[in-house]
């Protein structure tokens, strides 16, 4: 099979390229260092051209207001041009618990994206993922004053982005799901604790002081950033990860 892997030079859509690639088919990263561009529309058509599928893995470049019509334009570009090239399967990475935080423009951004897709003319197949492992860093360095790096007790259950990128292009070589497959790692932390693990692991000087009213997080209520239900559960924990 042949895909157009949309965001694939990014740290998942690279992985998900080379490992459609190894598993025999045929995987083409696209992205702004590549020529398109998914709000312009320039390269979209041809980027997509003889697709069998579409992996949009492609991301707001801020995570404010302006996220929202990031995503509306980017999809509605997408869409058209898979739709006019009779691409059989569209692929999106979303979060898990994005509906249950409508207060964050970001994650009301990724519910639009989510929305657009299931009404487009595409089959296709939503992966929700909870928090990368490899983001907990940055988001300590939002919080960073100092020598002080203040963080919520909000619950976040990591995953490893290795694992995730097994998941995304397993699912973009499979039947359309014409839903939503949810998937996190296996441990569930508090943010705080996550930060004092990762300089324990990571010393740089820096001390975490629990601060439920510090950074994005802290706009989270309870658990509804983890895996319910039926969720698949990758392996990598974030001890192993962070060693």
């Amino acid at each position: 099979m042949k895909f157009a892997v949309i965001g694939g030079t990014g740290l998942i859509g690279s992985q998900v390229v080379k490992k459609l690639n190894a598993a025999g088919h045929e995987a083409v990263p696209h992205s702004l260092s590549t020529g398109i561009d998914v709000i312009t529309g320039r390269g979209v058509e041809e980027a997509v051209a003889g697709a069998d599928g579409v992996v949009n893995l492609t991301n707001s470049p801020t995570f404010d207001d302006a996220s929202p019509a990031f995503f509306q334009t980017s999809m509605d570009n997408l869409l058209a041009a898979g739709h006019k090239g009779g691409v059989g399967h569209f692929v999106i990475l979303s979060i898990v618990g994005a509906d249950q935080v409508p207060n964050l423009a970001y994650y009301r951004a990724k519910v639009l994206q989510e929305d657009i897709l299931k009404a487009g003319p595409i089959p296709y197949s939503i992966v929700r993922a909870t928090q990368f492992m490899e983001f907990i860093a940055a988001v300590m360095s939002w919080s960073t004053e100092g020598d002080t790096v203040r963080l919520p007790t909000t619950a976040l259950q990591p995953i490893a982005a290795q694992d995730l990128s097994d998941t995304v292009a397993e699912v973009a070589a499979g039947t359309p799901l014409n839903a939503t497959l949810n998937i996190g790692g296996p441990d569930v932390r508090p943010l705080d604790e996550l930060g004092r693990m990762t300089l324990n692991a990571r010393p740089d000087g820096r001390t975490v002081v629990t601060d439920d009213t510090a950074g994005m997080f802290a706009a989270v209520d309870g658990d509804v950033l983890i895996t319910k239900g039926d969720a698949r559960i990758a392996p990598t924990h974030y001890t192993d990860w962070l060693a």
